[in-house]
């Protein structure tokens, strides 16, 4: 398909022929009436009672072992905004897709009318006993850290913000290699973080608990850098810790107070943003100022906040974006889908960050086996086995550190999520050549 086409009209037009993506459809053999007694009344009733003994039971007896709630309340839907959780089903619906066909992980998603803060809480308890993890998904800001954070602590089953995590493990993956194509360290490069919300505040986090030193990070909102002598940082202190937090750490990573992205990228190394939709958010004649062959991430979607020929124009190195039609799209796409597959696989009771990075840090290792090159940094959504490697990563860390209600080995994960992956990819196959999935004239 060219990135030319229309894939707004397109993608509608398609939604409207299929009426949505996902089905629900049988995995156990239903051949008469005698089967019916076993998945249903009366034999139903022994898996019942088994469970009502020992909850736990319910991993392995029921489909909660590979379920994940995708829960939104449509408050900050991709680049749309407060869209409200009907018109954002579409977008859970399509999270729940390449759930499945990337990481095999059956998800369904939920969209809800929970406004406060609480009562989205007892939403997520509420529905904690169906599903094996939550992927939060699409909430605003600030709102979505104390949910992260809150939810976590209550619930016995993972709990993932995936604008948070995982782009964050995306963005890690990346810089990881872009660093090393361009002779860096991350650990002694200027980072400036464009944007201070879902995405950039938990990647200074983790850049953080990766070694970087906070006067080496400079992160910049719509009021220029965060800065302990900003006129506003009582109010932050009141209203949003997690920046306050953020100011007082990097000092402004030596700028001062109302300095913008003009003179912050002066001398920098590294550039992530993730704020508007661009074009035209990052200047030309902003790159040009940063330090010699500079990485830039604008992984705003669906714009990037600079166009990536722009970037190499203004003398970027490594060019990166949120987009699959550009090369090193940056996206949590990459990421999701396996750290669920490890994370169920080994029953897991939470997700953290050393989770994250272990998964940044096997993507990463999977695109330089395969050689890194300027636009090749990451792997595609295409090469699958990434996956069932981040998969085997996930598991063997949370394991490792006291997670896990399952223990498994490296190859022993590996082996099950690829075959997994590949029995989900090759059922549609199968359906799509048998014609079972309607072909409209468009895709034929």
């Amino acid at each position: 398909m060219s990135s030319k086409r229309d894939w707004f009209k397109l993608s509608l037009d398609l939604h409207r022929f299929y009426s949505g993506k996902l089905e629900v459809i049988p995995k156990v053999p239903v051949r008469g009436m005698d089967d019916f007694s076993i998945w249903y009344t009366p034999g139903v009733a022994e898996p019942s009672r088994a469970i009502s003994k020992d909850a736990e039971l319910s991993f392995e007896l029921t489909y909660r072992w590979n379920l994940v709630a995708v829960v939104s309340d449509g408050t900050r839907v991709l680049g749309l905004g407060n869209v409200g959780p009907e018109a954002a089903l579409p977008v859970m619906e399509g999270k729940a897709l390449l759930f499945k066909f990337l990481g095999g992980v059956d998800a369904i998603g939920i969209v809800h009318r929970a406004r406060s803060l609480e009562s989205f809480l007892t939403l997520l308890e509420w529905l904690e006993p169906s599903f094996g993890g939550i992927n939060l998904e699409d909430i605003e800001s600030p709102k979505c850290f104390t949910l992260l954070e809150e939810a976590q602590k209550r619930l016995k089953i993972p709990v993932w913000h995936d604008d948070q995590q995982g782009t964050t493990a995306a963005v890690l993956a990346g810089l990881i290699n872009a660093a090393k194509l361009t002779g860096r360290s991350l650990k002694s490069s200027r980072i400036i973080l464009f944007g201070a919300g879902a995405s950039n505040i938990p990647l200074y986090r983790v850049l953080r608990k990766m070694g970087v030193p906070a006067s080496n990070i400079a992160m910049l909102d719509s009021k220029g850098v965060l800065h302990p002598d900003r006129d506003d940082i009582d109010k932050l202190f009141l209203t949003h810790p997690w920046k306050y937090r953020i100011a007082v750490e990097t000092r402004g990573g030596g700028l001062k107070p109302g300095a913008g992205p003009a003179e912050a990228l002066k001398g920098a190394d590294i550039l992530v943003a993730a704020s508007t939709p661009g074009p035209g958010v990052i200047k030309k004649e902003w790159v040009r100022e940063m330090n010699k062959d500079p990485i830039v991430f604008a992984i705003a979607n669906p714009v990037p906040e600079i166009w990536p020929w722009e970037a190499r124009e203004a003398g970027a190195k490594i060019v990166a974006t949120g987009r699959s039609d550009f090369p090193n799209q940056v996206n949590n796409s990459l990421v999701f889908p396996a750290m669920f597959r490890g994370l169920l696989d080994v029953k897991a009771k939470a997700v953290v960050d050393e989770t994250l990075i272990a998964a940044a840090e096997e993507l990463a290792r999977y695109a330089e086996e395969r050689g890194l090159r300027e636009d090749y940094i990451l792997p595609t959504m295409e090469e699958w086995e990434a996956y069932a490697r981040e998969a085997a990563a996930v598991a063997v860390k949370t394991i490792e550190l006291g997670l896990a209600r399952r223990t498994i080995t490296y190859k022993e994960e590996l082996e099950r999520a690829r075959t997994i992956i590949f029995t989900t990819r090759e059922k549609w196959r199968k359906l799509w050549e048998a014609g079972l999935i309607e072909k409209p004239v468009e895709v034929v």
